[in-house]
């Protein structure tokens, strides 16, 4: 034992567990009066923002609501779920937002899988949620958000709505730190390559981390203006509710995202940052002229998925964006890969900086390690930018773990690495480049899309024989789904049949924009070929 080890133990003083929810308390005593949020005609203090979310904690807690008790929440980006992403964890709880746009059986599967207690929904999404509890086992207590800027339909579901359950609370509740920062702070179901979704666990330390890393990452000064074009429910927005609050920046809620209301929140506010997936760029570019207004300066950009074309790049730049490239996984808590620029590369032809472009990068700040591996030998692949392995993360912000499947967690995890799935070749520089997904997962609009879940409804249809689901590029989502598809013999059916025919079985955003008759290329084993699909797809 070494002298530095001699009577110098851990001690309360000195030794805290991380957690995000630091960051609003701190932010609250320390520019109380700073607009914390926008939402529509709503303005709320760093103070108000605080003295709510413990209000929600502390009616979390006279609820019953506890140390591992799981909040899911159906909300889309405003005030209330920046309220969950601290008022849950304060009691003790675990945060699952979910996803708007899935079906009522994926819902229901993930409150049961998640052991939901409460369940918080917006009245935009109550027959969504009604039809999901009708098939959970769960019953949870169901709260409705009846958001002031909403006036669409809906009903209000549940026992109580989310302002008097609040109401209830204390704006002094005591909240306490986790008991230990490897404790679970989120909850995220991610679209596998079989059935059902997995449920990944973030934990306090990593979830503070990854904020504090897109705080350097995003060059993020003391009152940064945050635009919420990114859903919150998509790995916890990125961790961004938690990293705006650090450096006391300004949140602009955003319920849906168009680009009318983009371009005035961006002129009004003044905005200096957001996120998105390729498609947010495209509604910014593509908007008539009526709607479009001056941005001042340069606003901050940033997008994961697909590299962006060139031609984007271009435009976003003339149209005052400046477009950086990220790149993560749901298991690493959104993006912990960026595509650090050099600005010497700005001189390069017009080739060589594309090719630069389409890197995915190199790690965050707080990930320890990220490399192509060989994922049969565990060793790492030539930098030479050719040779193909399987991209692998290492660090604290790296998730906990599958939700309640040791075999998946064991299996991501081997050889003390986790496994992405995702290949990509390893660059003389140290920055990789993705070249093909092996879970066959679809990014389209930012959203992960399993083609073996469009599969299985493709194979339910009576006519077809056989069916194979490839990604599409799309200038507008990145991706979309393009369907190969084989009929039985003498049975018969259009496109658009078995386009409708997908919508009864999916969420619409999953379902094949293209559907394409032809006999599907095998090995002589019979095993499709899906690298010949892709193929054709982005030759279509």
């Amino acid at each position: 034992m070494s002298v530095y080890d001699t009577d110098l133990p851990k001690r309360e003083a000195n030794h805290q567990p991380l957690t995000p929810l630091s960051f609003l308390e701190r932010s609250a005593r320390v520019f109380p009066d700073h607009c914390a949020l926008i939402h529509g005609r709503i303005r709320r203090s760093y103070a108000e923002f605080y003295a709510r979310s413990r209000r929600l904690a502390s009616a979390l807690a006279k609820a019953g609501i506890g140390k591992g008790d799981t909040v899911a929440a159906l909300i889309a980006n405003t005030p209330a779920m920046l309220e969950c992403h601290y008022g849950v964890p304060m009691a003790g709880g675990v945060l699952n937002t979910l996803n708007t746009r899935l079906d009522a059986p994926i819902i229901a599967f993930s409150l049961d899988h998640g052991e939901a207690k409460v369940f918080i929904v917006d009245r935009e999404f109550s027959a969504l949620a009604r039809d999901a509890l009708a098939q959970a086992k769960v019953k949870p207590i169901v709260i409705t958000y009846d958001d002031p800027e909403y006036d669409g339909p809906g009903e209000r579901i549940g026992a109580v709505e989310y302002e008097d359950f609040i109401a209830s609370g204390d704006p002094d509740f005591a909240w306490r730190r986790p008991d230990d920062e490897w404790d679970a702070i989120a909850l995220n179901y991610t679209s596998g390559t079989t059935g059902n979704p997995k449920g990944v666990v973030y934990h306090h330390r990593g979830a503070y981390l990854l904020a504090l890393g897109n705080i350097v990452t995003c060059g993020m000064a003391k009152h940064p203006v945050y635009l919420w074009t990114l859903p919150m429910f998509h790995c916890n927005g990125w961790c961004f509710p938690w990293s705006i609050s650090a450096v006391a920046g300004t949140h602009v809620c955003l319920r849906w995202v168009r680009a009318k209301a983009m371009y005035d929140a961006i002129a009004d506010h003044g905005v200096t940052h957001l996120c998105g997936a390729p498609v947010v760029m495209s509604l910014l570019l593509n908007a008539p002229a009526s709607e479009k207004r001056p941005i001042g300066d340069q606003v901050s950009f940033f997008t994961a998925a697909a590299p962006p074309p060139e031609a984007v790049l271009a435009a976003m730049q003339a149209a005052g964006f400046e477009v950086t490239h990220l790149y993560g996984l749901t298991e690493t808590y959104g993006p912990a890969v960026i595509n650090d620029w050099h600005r010497d590369w700005d001189g390069l032809d017009s080739a060589d900086y594309a090719a630069r472009k389409a890197r995915q990068g190199v790690p965050y700040t707080v990930l320890d390690d990220m490399t192509v591996m060989n994922p049969e030998t565990m060793v790492r692949v030539p930098a030479d930018g050719t040779t193909l392995g399987e991209v692998m993360f290492r660090g604290n912000v790296v998730m906990k773990g599958y939700l309640k499947n040791k075999a998946a967690s064991d299996e991501a995890f081997a050889g003390g690495w986790f496994h992405s799935g995702d290949l990509g070749v390893l660059h003389p520089d140290g920055y990789i480049q993705l070249k093909d997904r092996s879970k066959d997962i679809i990014i389209s609009g930012g959203e992960n899309i399993s083609s073996i879940e469009v599969e299985d409804a493709l194979f339910k249809h009576p006519a077809v024989q056989a069916a194979a689901v490839v990604a599409r590029p799309d200038d507008k989502w990145g991706e979309t789904p393009c369907a190969f598809v084989e009929l039985k013999p003498g049975a018969e059916a259009t496109a658009e049949e078995i386009m409708a025919w997908c919508r009864q079985h999916l969420a619409a955003f999953k379902c094949p924009r293209t559907v394409v008759f032809a006999e599907l290329p095998k090995t002589s084993t019979g095993k499709i070929q899906k690298f010949r699909l892709r193929e054709m797809a982005r030759a279509l």
